[in-house]
């Protein structure tokens, strides 16, 4: 047993100190990112930010809108082969789609009913999507998902360590998913302990996997997943060197998200829930093993209406932030930012009076 001393920051802990900025206005600011890869030689341009793999986000007609804002659908992995032979008669943008599948024998198999069938070809993106990425089962399916699709950008987590990162890249991976138990329906830390403060695990990771480049100059990327509550926890992630944003909850409410809609008292909800809860292992898996617990909770949250108007404000509330410290490309974000340390107390109190007002 040891015990780090180190200070470790969540979200909440930090704020972004303003800085003297040239800038004349919030529509200087640009959004779009061009990415190349360690791996695959592929080239995407696009707003990095996605939804996450989750039923109630990951959706196909999430996909139908979001895309044509330049942004990325993690689809869940409960879709069947069959289920996106009909998609793709009605879809054909492969940068803004990401196929998901796990660890199990059952992800594999599907994956090369996909190859067969020449679905997998309509994706630029796959995620081999865990929550716990330190399992070498995980490394080793890595490898083999590269070995069968070479051009392919892959994605793998999730994880909150810098060595471990640096493995998965070498394993085969483009992009390390970074997070473990920030997500807002996530038990994890709760049921097992095992957790990491999220801008921390951002700052880590990134320094790890931006540290690593190919012979062509290439270097390794992550993205943030988890705990991303409104649009100032995207601006800090990006400031905390994430390349890309993946979020469930704040793509999930919507008339474009999964989930049934409830009537109650006169008001409209929608269903939200993390994929280890018991409604997604009994709903998509049919039962939940005796060996494992619910590490995900179901909650209802009132119905948000259409996307749009929630996408306009996320991009204006980013572009502010630019404006704030003199960026004007999200890749300088990091580079400018300095964070400051805030009153723990003080952030609980004004999420208290959110919460009442």
């Amino acid at each position: 047993m040891r015990i780090e001393q180190d200070l470790k920051l969540d979200y909440d802990d930090v704020l972004i100190r303003p800085k003297r900025s040239t800038m004349v206005s919030r529509k200087d600011v640009i959004l779009e990112r061009t990415f190349t890869f360690f791996h695959s030689p592929k080239v995407w341009t696009g707003i990095p930010i996605m939804t996450a793999n989750m039923a109630t986000s990951g959706t196909f007609e999430m996909a139908k809108v979001i895309s044509k804002y330049k942004m990325i659908t993690t689809f869940h992995k409960y879709y069947s082969v069959k289920d996106y032979t009909k998609f793709f008669k009605t879809f054909d943008n492969p940068d803004y789609i990401v196929y998901t599948l796990g660890i199990r024998d059952e992800d594999i198999e599907k994956l090369k009913l996909m190859i067969e069938n020449k679905l997998i070809n309509k994706f630029s993106f796959i995620c081999i999507d865990v929550p716990n990425g330190y399992l070498q089962r995980f490394i080793e399916t890595i490898k083999f998902v590269r070995s069968l699709c070479p051009d392919h950008i892959i994605i793998a987590g999730n994880v909150v360590a810098n060595e471990i990162s640096e493995e998965i890249i070498l394993s085969g991976a483009d992009i390390v998913k970074v997070g473990v138990g920030s997500g807002s329906v996530c038990l994890t830390r709760r049921m097992t302990g095992v957790g990491y403060p999220q801008v921390s695990a951002v700052i880590e990771c990134a320094d790890a996997a931006h540290g690593m480049s190919n012979p062509d100059g290439k270097c390794g990327l992550v993205i943030a997943d988890g705990g991303q509550r409104n649009p100032s926890c995207v601006v800090k992630a990006f400031c905390a060197g994430a390349d890309f944003n993946l979020c469930g909850s704040m793509f999930s409410g919507f008339e474009e998200s999964g989930g049934k809609t409830i009537m109650k008292n006169g008001k409209k909800f929608k269903e939200y829930f993390g994929s280890s809860s018991n409604k997604a292992l009994s709903e998509f898996y049919g039962k939940k093993d005796a060996h494992r617990a619910s590490e995900g909770r179901y909650v209802i949250m009132p119905h948000k209406g259409s996307i749009h108007t929630f996408i306009q404000d996320l991009f204006g509330g980013i572009r502010s932030a630019g404006t704030y410290i003199g960026a004007r490309k999200l890749k300088e974000f990091s580079k400018r930012a300095t964070f400051v340390r805030v009153n723990r107390q003080l952030t609980t109190y004004l999420e208290q009076y959110d919460q009442e007002k």
